[in-house]
């Protein structure tokens, strides 16, 4: 069965959140909700004195976009009591939100973050993989606005296959828990899923 999934390139990405913003203008999110995130991944360095005195360091900032993976082995699909958390033949990971209590744990379990509970409507919300555009032979809309065409979208076994990639850098989780379809070209001096050489320089703007 074809399953789709997201590609990231991260050594195209500038940050400046474009697939976040037109996200949420798409599925007109308010200010304290998005489907798709942008982390901006700072690493510590260290510093060193030459012998001029001159001091330099050797830290950075990378960014990573993300939203639901549309994972293979969905933590929250696990954790739903009632069943409303499903996942599609296309492999997307969809809310059905009749059946939706708005109990929260799959927001809980994500370890993406992916999954929000939207109080006022009652039930969870998420990323859909914008699949009515994509039955309709269009790319999902954070994919579409991307400036620097560092977001894709397509088949997964497909992205897998590409040379250099990965499936995973800090300051997202290890791959292994659940099997995200995500593919991601590594941004210079990116750092490895679940290590302390960064932190989240943003972290007021995830919502």
């Amino acid at each position: 069965m074809q399953e789709f999934g997201f590609y990231f390139d991260g050594t195209r990405c500038t940050g400046c959140k474009t697939c976040m913003l037109a996200c949420k203008d798409y599925y007109h999110l308010p200010s304290d909700l998005a489907f798709r995130q942008v982390y901006e991944y700072e690493l510590h360095g260290s510093w060193t004195q030459d012998a001029a005195g001159c001091w330099t360091v050797d830290g950075g900032v990378y960014y990573v976009s993300t939203s639901c993976q549309h994972c293979g082995n969905p933590a929250c699909i696990k954790v739903c009591p009632t069943g409303a958390m499903h996942k599609e033949d296309n492999g997307a990971v969809l809310v059905n939100t009749e059946r939706c209590i708005g109990c929260g744990y799959c927001h809980l379990s994500c370890p993406y973050n992916a999954p929000k509970v939207d109080r006022e409507a009652g039930h969870s919300v998420k990323c859909t993989g914008c699949f009515d555009r994509v039955r309709a032979g269009e790319a999902p809309i954070c994919v579409a606005a991307c400036p620097q065409r560092a977001l894709g979208f397509g088949e997964f076994s497909e992205f897998s296959r590409s040379e250099g990639t990965v499936r995973a850098i800090a300051p997202l989780p290890d791959e292994d828990a659940t099997d995200p379809h995500l593919v991601i070209r590594p941004p210079r001096h990116a750092a490895a899923p679940d290590t302390d050489a960064g932190f989240v320089a943003n972290r007021d703007e995830i919502v």
